[in-house]
């Protein structure tokens, strides 16, 4: 019985392990930034334009990180990328902190789209090689383990950046980008001893039948586009759009500490038996569809009503994506193209991520304010979930050494 227990807590507390990776690469680097926006707007002056421009810096730096993050992985190694990439992506956040200077804040937050991009698709072929024995329920819910970092790393940052937007005021902006970055560098640990753990990814033995894997993979690559384009569009103008509406500094930071604890919880505890049942497209529409109920009641009523409704279901369900397509590439593709598959979905979710939030900046600027922006991510998540119908899902053929194992036998 020891034995039995022992083995699924040791799996668990290297998929937590692991989690360091999204804490920082989306958590810290990407979605704290809606909590700064509003200050760094005002003390710096910009439009919603331009502050939809430094996030789509950030996710350029991402789609280039993650179209090499197979590549980073073979040539170094993925541990060791892993690791590198949450490095990096402190010295970026701390950077951040160093600067008023919009050039060079659009280069910070280009490096760490770039570095986080490369932790977080070399990290998911990781969570997604943890060892389970073959089962697919377990596996599924360890890559939900590794998700949770994302709503973690949103809860962290809810508490700090307000913290340090109240005491140092003007300045509040550039402490809580140099607080996050000393934070990140403490993960580096956990994080360097859960990759120990995972086992080296089996050789590639066939590009065509990786190619063909991809090409069924057609209406995934579409959703992850169009639901990229949605959900950040809403994560990176909804705290402007609350704050327009009255909320103030703490009111806004306890919206995004619910909405990070709704994405920890529920991607901890729902969403990895969820998918782990559901074929095809049928999850990532699922995820979509949960999303996009969660962007309505800030669109339809003020107050902080709808503000905690809007955290509670947008945050149980927006890092699933992610979830659904990391099980979905481990289904349909061979072990040896788990990262380069993840690689390119995360391109294709790169690309929305960079288009949406300049959209729905220079929408947010003309007449109906930041609320007409946020109308986008409703239509972009009916859109996705409408193409991920189309996703059907077929095993990879059988490797050449499986097969001739088989034959042996």
């Amino acid at each position: 019985m020891g034995a039995s227990t022992a083995r699924p807590r040791s799996e668990y507390m290297i998929a937590l392990g692991l989690a360091a990776g999204p804490v920082v690469a989306l958590g810290f680097t990407r979605f704290a930034y809606a909590l700064l926006l509003p200050s760094m707007r005002s003390e710096l002056n910009w439009t919603y334009a331009a502050a939809g421009g430094l996030n789509t810096a950030n996710a350029l730096g991402y789609i280039i990180g993650a179209g090499s993050g197979a590549w980073w992985s073979r040539r170094l190694g993925a541990g060791r990328s892993f690791v590198i990439g949450i490095v990096i992506s402190a010295l970026a956040l701390l950077g951040s902190g160093l600067t008023s200077d919009f050039t060079a804040l659009s280069i910070f937050r280009f490096i760490g789209g770039l570095a986080t991009a490369v932790t977080f698709v070399v990290g998911s072929a990781l969570a997604s090689r943890i060892p389970t024995g073959g089962r697919q329920h377990r596996s599924a819910a360890l890559v939900g383990v590794y998700m949770a970092g994302v709503g973690i790393g949103v809860v962290i940052a809810g508490v700090v950046v307000p913290a340090a937007l109240t005491a140092w005021d003007a300045s509040g902006w550039q402490a809580g980008w140099l607080l996050m970055g000393l934070l990140a560098l403490l993960l580096v640990g956990p994080a360097a001893w859960a990759v120990k753990a995972v086992p080296p990814a089996a050789p590639p033995t066939g590009a065509a039948n990786e190619a063909s894997s991809l090409r069924r993979m057609t209406p995934a690559f579409i959703w992850y586009v169009l639901f990229g384009a949605g959900y950040v569009s809403y994560m990176t103008f909804v705290i402007a759009l609350l704050r327009d509406q009255g909320m103030g500094t703490w009111s806004t930071a306890g919206f995004f500490v619910v909405l990070g604890g709704a994405s920890a919880l529920a991607t901890l505890l729902v969403w990895g038996r969820i998918i782990g049942r559901l074929r095809g497209g049928h999850a990532p529409a699922l995820v979509s569809v949960v999303v996009l109920v969660g962007v309505l009641p800030v669109l339809l009523f003020d107050g902080a009503a709808a503000a905690i409704a809007s955290a509670v279901i947008f945050g149980a369900g927006f890092m699933a994506g992610p979830t659904a397509v990391t099980v979905l590439a481990r289904r349909m593709l061979p072990q040896h193209a788990w990262t380069s598959g993840i690689a390119w979905l995360t391109v294709a979710f790169s690309v929305g991520q960079a288009v949406g939030p300049l959209i729905a900046g220079i929408l947010s600027d003309s007449e109906g304010g930041i609320a007409k922006g946020l109308w986008l991510s409703v239509i972009l998540l009916l859109l996705s979930a409408i193409a991920s119908l189309f996703q059907r899902e077929v095993k990879p053929a059988p490797e050449p050494r499986a097969v001739a194992e088989a034959g042996a036998k």
